[in-house]
């Protein structure tokens, strides 16, 4: 991701040096093409949150708490974009003058970002619609860890304070010009969200979901999914969507743009076929949920990686993803015996950790990447730099936040209305009238 003043002078260091923008010069002349493609771009990034996330995570609670787990998505959307107008944007993206490593100053209220605000060839408008987009449905994800049992104003608290200090922070360190972007030659690889988005909210769900504790019944009660007709229709729009959510991250409508498209869609179907066929095997039936849970596995884990490798990083990477995510949503869940309702952790934490790691090895143009000359080892070093720091960051104030907003207004529905369905006890509302 690339961003520059109107001066020219870039901001995004390591990204202008390493990532897609080293293949277009950031220069102060709009492109009406790539300007074109990232509007589309961010339409697309939200039309992964609502409705596809939304759809997804309806299809697989129960049918009484449908519309709780909607509700909360679209709450999020709604929330984090004033938050995101008034002050997150400049958190992340602002000069931090001395403060730089680690956090970001101005342009809070947006200010400074006009019509005729360049950055790189779009508008700079555009550039913070489109990572707005990014900052709702981050949050958004961890949603399914919880699901069905943590109260709707309590929701809305934690997920406004960790933005603010857990999110804005990591996507500073990363893109805005922050320490993460620094280390090592080429700094920590993460193109569309391996780090900032996905290990990010996945750690985040992990410690969610331990300190709410398990839902009542659970694992011995039956808690089928409601409708995997939803699931499935919201899992194909993620799967649309994330041409934008990756593609777009190049921000030019370009080769390398075509590319990230491209490995993309190689790795989601190589990570959907992985989970399928494992299933098959361990199961004796392949499932509409397991091919759908396999492809989102695919889409993560390609997501860091998007833009720095080829289609054969993009093979490896599906096929990796779809095994290890297997084992993280069935058997290391079952192991450890958290209750993640709808396997965030296994699908978005391992996924990222997974495509990470990986980018640092498929990035080198000998194995069909993009970059020249690179020293797997040295990169894969400082990729599980990367990792460590945001599961360790990330963590640690979801933690802190969890006691705060726990000791405050409490944070878990009672038993009577986790009984009842939170679509009734919170909302008043039914999604089925059964």
């Amino acid at each position: 991701m690339r961003l520059t003043r109107t001066t020219g002078v870039p901001l995004f260091t390591a990204a202008l040096l390493f990532g897609a923008p080293s293949l277009a010069a950031a220069q102060d002349e709009l492109s009406s093409g790539d300007t074109a493609w990232m509007l589309t771009s961010s339409v697309l990034v939200l039309f992964m949150t609502i409705p596809g996330l939304s759809l997804f995570y309806a299809g697989l609670v129960r049918t009484k708490n449908v519309l709780s787990v909607m509700m909360q998505c679209f709450a999020i959307t709604c929330m984090v974009t004033i938050l995101w107008t008034a002050y997150v944007y400049g958190l992340a993206f602002g000069d931090g003058g001395s403060l730089n490593s680690f956090i970001g100053m101005g342009k809070f209220f947006l200010s400074g970002v006009e019509v005729d605000t360049v950055s790189g060839t779009i508008p700079e408008s555009v550039f913070q619609m489109f990572q707005l987009t990014f900052a709702i449905i981050t949050p958004a994800l961890i949603v399914g860890a919880f699901a069905e049992r943590m109260k709707f104003s309590a929701m809305m608290v934690f997920m406004a304070l960790w933005v603010s200090v857990v999110y804005a922070p990591v996507a500073h360190w990363v893109w805005g010009g922050g320490f993460l972007a620094d280390l090592g030659p080429n700094g920590v690889l993460d193109f569309a969200g391996g780090t900032v988005v996905h290990i990010n909210a996945g750690i985040a769900a992990l410690v969610l979901c331990i300190m709410l504790g398990k839902r009542h019944g659970y694992p011995d009660a039956p808690m089928s999914p409601n409708s995997l007709v939803l699931t499935v229709v919201g899992a194909s729009m993620l799967w649309v969507g994330w041409f934008g959510f990756n593609a777009g991250s190049q921000l030019a409508a370009d080769g390398a743009a075509g590319m990230a498209m491209a490995v993309t869609h190689i790795s989601t179907a190589m990570a959907g076929f992985t989970w399928m066929m494992m299933e098959w095997a361990g199961r004796g039936k392949p499932s509409a949920l397991g091919i759908a849970t396999g492809a989102v596995a695919g889409l993560v884990a390609i997501t860091p990686a998007s833009g720095f490798v080829g289609p054969i990083g993009a093979l490896a990477i599906g096929l990796a993803s779809g095994i290890l995510c297997y084992w993280g949503a069935n058997s290391l869940k079952q192991r450890l015996g958290y209750d993640d309702s709808l396997d965030v952790f296994g699908v978005h934490g391992i996924g990222g950790i997974v495509g990470a790691i990986l980018t640092g090895v498929f990035a080198s143009s000998a194995l069909g990447g993009s970059i020249a000359d690179l020293n797997i080892a040295n990169q894969v070093f400082w990729q599980t730099v990367g990792v460590i720091v945001t599961l360790a960051y990330s963590g640690i104030l979801t933690a802190i936040l969890v006691k705060i907003v726990d000791a405050t207004i409490g944070i878990r529905v009672t038993a009577e209305e986790e009984s009842t369905g939170l679509d009734i006890a919170l909302h008043n509302e039914r999604g089925f009238n059964l």
